[in-house]
């Protein structure tokens, strides 16, 4: 599997059903680093914004 997103590129959180990630959806993350798969096989990325840096998977985000 690859990496959908590029280093520099701009993301958003993807929808989820989940209430506690309603206020983050907005916020728009720059791909600071590819990371490898987990254990589940899900790719990761390290995203940064305004607010600070996070570890997500590729299933999370989407193209800003």
């Amino acid at each position: 599997m690859s990496h959908l997103f590029k280093i520099g590129q701009r993301v958003r959180q993807a929808p989820s059903s989940e209430a506690a990630d309603r206020d983050a959806r907005g916020e728009v993350y720059e791909v600071i680093r590819l990371m490898p798969e987990d254990r589940a096989g899900a790719l990761g990325y390290r995203v940064k914004s305004a607010a600070g840096e996070r570890a997500v998977t590729q299933d999370e985000i989407v193209r800003a």
